[in-house]
């Protein structure tokens, strides 16, 4: 059974996790160059890759006492948090233009990218944290997908508008305030558990 509430939390500290990251503009980079679906096609499958790989890892981890699991995804919170307020900004990656435009060059190139782009990212690291916080495979790997999905359909049809009205900074400060607040959480059910 999936749980609404659970998957709405994943989804919004993801999605607000993700948005400033460079696989944002590399999403951004890819859609300006090829077909918008042919790009998506590959950035999707590459995201539910990783999000199966973490919530695998997360699962994983709630095998261990509850304590010591709140305590851990509370320190890995905190240190997610201060990754976001304390890195620099990066400028767009430079993307490897495919030979051809077909749908598998297109995709295939995609998928490549963010699979590379992403492994052990901060937002796979999350996602695993909160598995393992929710003890709830699907709800957290479906809110977690379904936000990761969303960042990458944003950042190839609409990026740049998006980045014209909102200040990357805001919502990177956002995404670390959550981080923040959920580590903070974690960590007081560690001692109060």
């Amino acid at each position: 059974m999936i749980s609404l509430t659970v998957t709405a939390v994943v989804f919004g500290v993801v999605f607000l996790a993700e948005l400033p990251d460079k696989t944002a503009l590399a999403g951004l980079v890819l859609g300006t160059r090829y077909r918008a679906s042919y790009v998506f096609a590959g950035v999707a499958a590459a995201f539910a890759v990783h999000v199966a790989l973490a919530v695998a890892a997360g699962s994983v981890l709630t095998l261990l006492p509850q304590q010591l699991v709140h305590a851990l995804t509370g320190l890995l919170f905190l240190g997610g948090a201060a990754v976001l307020l304390f890195r620099k900004d990066d400028d767009e990656e430079e993307v490897r233009k495919p030979e051809d435009q077909s749908f598998w060059k297109v995709a295939g190139a995609g998928f490549m990218l963010i699979l590379v782009a992403e492994f052990g990212d901060l937002t796979q690291i999350m996602t695993a944290n909160l598995a393992a916080r929710y003890d709830d495979p699907l709800s957290v790997g479906l809110g977690a997908v379904l936000a990761l999905w969303a960042v990458a359909g944003l950042g190839i049809v609409g990026g740049k508008a998006l980045m014209k009205r909102v200040p990357l900074k805001l919502i990177t400060r956002i995404a670390a305030l959550l981080m923040l607040g959920l580590g903070v959480w974690s960590l007081w059910e560690a001692v109060a558990g």
